[in-house]
């Protein structure tokens, strides 16, 4: 084992768990967190949740999560457990890219969420979810993992299964709802004791002038610009507001996680002076598990600025055994960059940042942990 070695945060579910999550999926007459609809769900979940972290603590991991067994996807269950908040099931779900070049791949489709009152962020069952990490996990370090409010933002602005104009008069009214909203369940965290929170975002790469399927390809720059600004505005106000209250604050970014499939494509460097350079976090969580990140040069904006960085060159997509030769290389080429106390190695993202999961078994992905921990101890020999 190495504490160099860290995880994004999602494992892959439980078939046991998945029986609940599945009936979840398809039914909207029932509110979150579904467990006094569904008999039997929490208990079952509570001891998902106590197992995933033993084996996480087994396996020596340096930061615990809940594997996100409390969610059904890595974001929709913090905004549905907010005040003010109607889920349905919606026309269509994401789309993804599928294996095939060209194809679509659609998700799960209850990704409707209706504003009908201002959004409030106290009370969250998420902060019911912690406490239950904290019993599990003892005295080791642990984490929250939650969109961050750019995020959800973009999915108000672009979706059009998330709506707030009947609560909403204009955007800025919206982000002002949104951040009282991130700020009481911060607030609420911090009373419950929280030390670290990960804000995850999947949005960045819509800025990226090398990502073809941006919406803003072939407009002018400054209209994309503008939106990229209100991002990291918003997620530097709530990175402010939680660093105020003694919390430290990571990101974790990706291009897309969903049944071993991807949405994106987009460089780091395209996207480096403003998302990397720009967003005060403490640890950036980045992707490098194939070429469309681009080159590790990106990491050169964080020469001057005392922040860790989690490098991604793992892949959580596939069962396959990762190449050892190019993740050592790759840290190598990152140390010469950063210095090397300042690194860390992980998979690209979590094995299921969506109940379904990636397409390998339990058994892959722990060893595939494994052989993520003894990469890291072969580079830092810690």
């Amino acid at each position: 084992m190495s504490k160099r070695f860290d995880i994004v945060g999602s494992f892959l579910r439980p078939e046991r768990l998945l029986a609940f999550k599945r009936e979840i999926e398809s039914r909207d007459d029932i509110t979150y967190p579904f467990y006094r609809d569904l008999p039997g769900y929490k208990a079952m979940e509570t001891k998902a949740i106590e197992q995933v972290i033993n084996k996480q603590i087994d396996l020596g991991l340096p930061v615990i999560s809940d594997g996100e067994f409390s969610k059904s996807l890595w974001h929709l269950d913090f905004v549905w457990g907010l005040g003010g908040v109607r889920r349905y099931i919606s026309d269509k779900g994401y789309v993804f890219r599928d294996h095939e070049a060209g194809c679509g791949f659609e998700t799960r489709k209850d990704v409707g969420i209706e504003v009908t009152e201002p959004l409030s962020g106290k009370g969250h069952n998420q902060i019911k979810v912690y406490q239950l990490i904290q019993m599990f996990a003892g005295d080791h370090p642990i984490k929250q993992c939650i969109p961050s409010p750019a995020h959800i933002y973009g999915e108000f602005l672009w979706s059009p299964y998330i709506t707030a104009e009947q609560v909403y008069a204009d955007h800025e009214a919206l982000k002002a709802g949104l951040l009282n909203a991130y700020k009481e369940f911060i607030e609420e965290f911090v009373q419950v004791g929280g030390k670290i929170i990960q804000l995850d975002d999947c949005l960045w790469e819509v800025f990226a002038a090398d990502n073809e399927a941006s919406p803003f390809a072939g407009k002018n720059p400054a209209d994309g610009l503008s939106v990229a600004h209100e991002f990291i505005a918003l997620n530097n106000e709530v990175i402010a507001f939680a660093k105020g209250l003694g919390l430290t604050v990571w990101t974790h970014n990706c291009r897309g996680n969903y049944k071993s499939r991807s949405m994106s494509d987009g460089t780091y460097e395209s996207i480096a002076e403003l998302f990397l350079k720009s967003q005060n976090y403490d640890r950036f969580y980045l992707e490098w598990d194939d070429d469309r990140a681009g080159s590790l040069k990106a990491l050169e904006v964080f020469k001057n600025r005392d922040v860790e960085v989690v490098l991604g060159l793992l892949s959580s997509k596939t069962g396959e055994a990762d190449d050892e030769e190019r993740a050592l290389a790759l840290l190598s080429e990152a140390a010469q960059i950063l210095p090397k106390e300042r690194l860390l190695l992980s998979h690209q993202c979590g094995f299921a940042s969506c109940d379904n999961g990636n397409e390998l078994t339990e058994a892959q992905q722990w060893e595939k942990i494994k052989q993520g921990q003894a990469i890291a101890l072969k580079f830092w020999n810690e």
